[in-house]
């Protein structure tokens, strides 16, 4: 069957289908060569520039530092990393079930790149997604607290469906930073995700926090449902550093 339908592309500008209107002469050839329907087509169609729409939006408002993947993680680089236990966590069923991830590691064996791409997953997943470093959310929660406005800013970190946390453990805390911490915390236990990164074990977290009981029951909770993946492998970062040292040597 071939399809006439340029006279309704004003008719898709006045629904407010602007890509739809643009679109319609292609999508009928389409529609001809796949020898499906024209309406199941343009259906289609439209739902993936939506989604593609929101999938960029959620990507602005994450304020993720960059939009690295998986496929851009080497994994060779770390033989003691199962690349399963990521990948499972790349299906985003810690999400779905408001769960957490935790990724534990020495500075520069790229627990960011995964944390942010599994933020990239889950944005792409229709998941509204934060990022932060422990220390700015501090810095921005003590700010808003010395202000009176406590309340309002901690919706920023209540509000997504999953929320990062990165380099938790790099600064010691004060105990009255801490416990607007797990302020956070608390109140996201079992109503939104967590990722976090962290280069100290959870036994040390009682040096990080400040105080023990106040490290203790913020794991009480990061844990109870909670994927923690330890990568013990050697610097990326370094690897970079001493492979350009060695170029620059040859040079000269």
């Amino acid at each position: 069957m071939s399809w006439s339908v340029p006279a309704s592309a004003p008719t898709a500008a006045k629904l407010g289908l602007p890509h739809l209107a643009e679109s319609l002469k292609q999508y009928a050839g389409r529609a001809d060569e796949a020898k499906m329907g024209f309406l199941d087509l343009v259906l289609a169609e439209e739902l993936a520039v939506r989604d593609d729409r929101r999938f960029r939006q959620g990507l602005r408002l994450s304020k993720l530092p960059h939009h690295k993947t998986l496929d851009e993680y080497d994994f060779t680089f770390q033989p003691e990393l199962d690349p399963r236990k990521i990948k499972d966590l790349a299906t985003l069923a810690f999400a779905e079930a408001k769960g957490n991830a935790a990724l534990l590691g020495p500075p520069g064996v790229g627990k960011t790149h995964i944390a942010v791409a599994l933020s990239v997953a889950a944005c792409r997943a229709g998941f509204s997604v934060y990022f932060t470093t422990l220390d700015d959310m501090v810095r921005q929660l003590r700010t808003a607290e010395a202000s009176g406005r406590l309340n309002s800013k901690q919706r920023t970190y209540l509000r997504p469906g999953v929320l990062v946390v990165d380099e938790v453990g790099y600064q010691p805390l004060e105990r009255a930073e801490a416990n607007l911490v797990f302020q956070v915390i608390s109140k996201r236990y079992e109503k939104g995700s967590i990722i976090l990164t962290s280069n100290k074990t959870f036994s040390e977290w009682g040096q990080v926090f400040g105080d023990e009981v106040l490290a203790t029951a913020i794991l009480d909770r990061l844990l109870h449902h909670c994927d923690v993946v330890s990568i013990n492998g050697p610097s990326y970062r370094l690897k970079n550093r001493l492979a350009a040292i060695e170029r620059d040597a040859n040079v000269a």
